[in-house]
C-alpha cells in the first residue's frame, strides 16, 4: 500500500551522517536508518510525517541524544525501549509508546537497538486527534498507554508490528488505523491552518505580525495556540526563530554560529541566551556533543521532505 503522495514516497535512504562512530566504550558503529512518509489525501493536514527509524547499537549498548523542541509526537518501538527526561525532571522509561506534547525544551534520550515508528503531529493533527488542549501536554512527557488521554492509540500500539519487520506492512496499517478516525473538518481548522502557516513564515517576527497575517484578534490567536499548539504567540515565535538558526547550523556546521543565526536576533548574546532557554546548554557545549541520531534524522528529513526539523514544516491544505 503507497500512502505516500509525490515528491517524498516512502523509500528507504541512508544519509550520509546516518552512520557515524560511536563513544569509546563501544567498539563497534552505530546504524541508523530512516525513512519519512508524507501521508498523502485527506491524511496529508493533519501530520507532518510518519517516519521510520530503524537504530542499531553494538554491543548491547545504548545512545545518548536530544530531541529539539518540536511540535507534538507519537512514537511506537519495537525492540528496545527507550528512557527520556525533559527540562523539569519529568522521566518516561520502558513504554513502547512514549508520547512527547509540543516542546519548548530539549528532551534528553537514550536508546539501544530499537525499531521505531513516528507519528509527527502538526497543530491541527493534535485537535483533530488528540482529545485535549496541546496547553495541557505543553513540555511534557507521558506513558501513552497509561495516560487516559491517548487510550485511544492503545489498538494502535498493540497491532502496529508484527513478528517480523514489515515496513510496507507496518505503514499500511498506520495509515489506515487514522484514516478511520478521519472525521469532517473542525470549525477552528481554517484559523488554524492560517495562524500555522504565519508562525512558519520566517518574515513574521513579532506577536502583532502574527495576529495582523491571520486576520483574527489578539485574543483569538491567543486561544488557537494554546489550544492546537501548546505555547503562548510570544513563545512560539521565539522558538521558530531558535530552530532555523538551529537548523542552519546542523545542515552547514561551516556557517559557525554567527552565520547561522536568523535574522530576527538583535546580536549574538540574544542567541546565546536563547540556546540557554531552548536547550539548556551554550551553543558551544551543543557543538561539542555527539548528535549520531538526531544529525541523522536532520540530514535525512531535509533530503526525504525538504525540511530539516518539524517545526519548520508548513501547513498543507
Amino acid at each position: 500500500m503507497d500512502c505516500c503522495g509525490d515528491p517524498h514516497p516512502f523509500a528507504y535512504r541512508r544519509p550520509d551522517a546516518s552512520t557515524r562512530l560511536l563513544p569509546a566504550q563501544l567498539s563497534g558503529r552505530l546504524d541508523v536508518r530512516i525513512s519519512f512518509c508524507t501521508p498523502a489525501g485527506l491524511l496529508a493536514r493533519y501530520f507532518t510525517s510518519f517516519y521510520l527509524a530503524e537504530i542499531e547499537v553494538p554491543d548491547g549498548g545504548r545512545i545518548v541524544d536530544h530531541l529539539h523542541p518540536e511540535w507534538g509526537n507519537l512514537r511506537f518501538h519495537s525492540g528496545g525501549l527507550p528512557d527520556a527526561q525533559n527540562h523539569a525532571g519529568m522521566n518516561v522509561s520502558g513504554t513502547r509508546f512514549p508520547v512527547t506534547g509540543p516542546s519548548s525544551h530539549a528532551v534528553r534520550f537514550c536508546v539501544g537497538t530499537t525499531r521505531v515508528w513516528g507519528v509527527g503531529l502538526m497543530p491541527l493533527g493534535w485537535t483533530r486527534f488528540v482529545p485535549a488542549p496541546a496547553v495541557d501536554y505543553a513540555d511534557a512527557l507521558c506513558d501513552g498507554e497509561q495516560d487516559p488521554v491517548f487510550a485511544g492509540f492503545a489498538s494502535l500500539a498493540e497491532t502496529l508490528f508484527g513478528p517480523e519487520p514489515d515496513p510496507e506492512g507496518e505503514l499500511a496499517r498506520l495509515t489506515t488505523w487514522f484514516e478511520a478516525r478521519l472525521g469532517p473538518p473542525l470549525p477552528e481548522d481554517a484559523r488554524i491552518t492560517e495562524l500555522h502557516a504565519a508562525l512558519v513564515d520566517p518574515e513574521v517576527g513579532t506577536v502583532a505580525e502574527l495576529v495582523s497575517r491571520t486576520g483574527a484578534s489578539q485574543s483569538t490567536v491567543e486561544r488557537l495556540c494554546r489550544l492546537a499548539f501548546g505555547f503562548s504567540p510570544k513563545l512560539l515565535l521565539l522558538r521558530q526563530r531558535f530552530m532555523r538558526s538551529l537548523a542552519h547550523y546542523m545542515i552547514d556546521p561551516s556557517l559557525k554560529w554567527i552565520g547561522a543565526m536568523d535574522g530576527h536576533y538583535h546580536d549574538q548574546a540574544q542567541f546565546v541566551h536563547d540556546f540557554h532557554r531552548f536547550m539548556g546548554m551554550s551553543p558551544s557545549q551543543y557543538a561539542a556533543t555527539p548528535h549520531p541520531i538526531l544529525e541523522a534524522f536532520v540530514n535525512a528529513r531535509m533530503q526525504m521532505t525538504g525540511y530539516p526539523v518539524q517545526t519548520m514544516d508548513p501547513p498543507r491544505y
